[in-house]
């Protein structure tokens, strides 16, 4: 059985980061060997200090490391270190891999991988289309990582799991401080249908600064990262440039150009990241990196435009001739009372029961887009 004390031990000694673990190991051999080194052949790795080798020869393994492991036993999680099996394989090719990883549930590593992640104000145009994606990749047996936050990411997961695949969620928190609160069931759902991981310890709160480490592993352990939402500055901008540097795709979804939650996106597709419109997009891209890459699907489900309106039965005829008003892009209240030759009083009734409906999205400044009905009918 793999020695999992002699890892934890030596990631807990003050000063001793992921880059210098990783040297340490790669050059002594293993943690226990670290551990047991001398000063001379500690001073002998790159980047020791004086006060580093004094640190590793006096330190001794504190009792929470034991009290950890005895937690995750009793709670059926797994600690899983760079050496074993279950370890991501993509991962350990970052710079800073995590020596060890927490997990609940089961990771399977032959199965690859692609990360969506977005806002966490997300729109509905964004919650649909983040569902969508991950639950056709998930139907064409590819893994969907992202991060468990509100917004796009939920819905990520989601989606992987109604397509009948697995999903991985990264936390920025460790296993036992579930963040945020109310996504408690779907880490329970998360974990009997893939694996959450964290390389946090169990009560490690949801710190602003965890949040970039995390995204490094999401974007680590993926061939690609979709981007579906982000608004200037947003964090999943952060592990789109992590997948960047780490030799991985980079996908993005566009919106509307008056949309804020858009002008990431837009930001990504303008410096070469791929346009993405439905799974097959992501799907031909990443299929020449693995042997037996799953089929294109032939007819995806949401490979329909956006702008398509809903089947004439479900709506109303007034309904219908609004939509088909709208064309392929956000069109302004005004605009649609004018195609229309409508009042404005009925424009509005109108497109609020389209709203209700779920067909149509509303932007900021009195804009309206609409949606096939099929994806809304999708969204829980």
């Amino acid at each position: 059985m793999e020695q999992i004390v002699p890892w934890l031990a030596l990631k807990s000694v003050p000063g001793i980061g992921n880059l210098m673990f990783n040297r340490l190991v790669g050059d002594i051999g293993s943690p226990q060997a670290v551990l047991r080194a001398s000063s001379k052949r500690l001073s002998q790795v790159s980047g020791m200090t004086p006060r580093l080798v004094q640190a590793i020869r006096g330190y001794r393994c504190p009792d929470w490391v034991f009290m950890e492991l005895e937690r995750c036993a009793k709670k059926g999680f797994r600690i899983i270190t760079q050496t074993s099996p279950d370890y991501p394989a993509l991962l350990l090719h970052i710079p800073d891999p995590p020596p060890v990883l927490y997990c609940y549930g089961a990771l399977k590593d032959a199965q690859c991988h692609i990360a969506v992640v977005g806002s966490r104000k997300a729109t509905a145009y964004g919650t649909i289309n983040a569902k969508s994606l991950a639950e056709e990749l998930a139907a064409n047996g590819i893994g969907v990582v992202s991060g468990m936050a509100r917004g796009i990411d939920t819905a990520a997961h989601i989606g992987a799991l109604e397509g009948g695949g697995r999903t991985i969620a990264v936390l920025g928190s460790g296993l036992e401080c579930v963040y945020p609160a109310e996504n408690l069931k779907l880490f329970h759902r998360i974990a009997e249908n893939g694996g959450v991981i964290s390389e946090f310890p169990l009560d490690a709160k949801p710190e602003p600064h965890h949040f970039p480490q995390r995204n490094r592993i999401i974007s680590g352990m993926a061939l690609g990262t979709v981007v579906v939402e982000a608004a200037d500055g947003s964090g999943s901008l952060i592990t789109a440039r992590l997948a960047a540097e780490q030799g991985r795709e980079v996908f993005a979804v566009p919106g509307s150009i008056h949309a804020a939650t858009a002008q990431g996106t837009h930001s990504l597709i303008r410096q070469g990241a791929k346009l993405v419109e439905n799974a097959g997009d992501i799907i031909e891209e990443i299929a020449p990196q693995f042997s037996a890459p799953p089929n294109r699907p032939t007819a995806p489900k949401s490979a329909r435009p956006c702008h398509e309106a809903p089947g004439p039965g479900l709506l109303s005829t007034e309904e219908s001739r609004l939509l088909e008003a709208m064309g392929p892009y956000a069109v302004h209240i005004d605009e649609l009372t004018r195609r229309c030759n409508l009042e404005i009083g009925t424009v509005s009734a109108i497109l609020l029961q389209l709203e209700l409906k779920g067909a149509v999205v509303q932007e900021p400044g009195k804009f309206f887009h609409a949606l096939p009905m099929e994806k809304i009918d999708r969204v829980k």
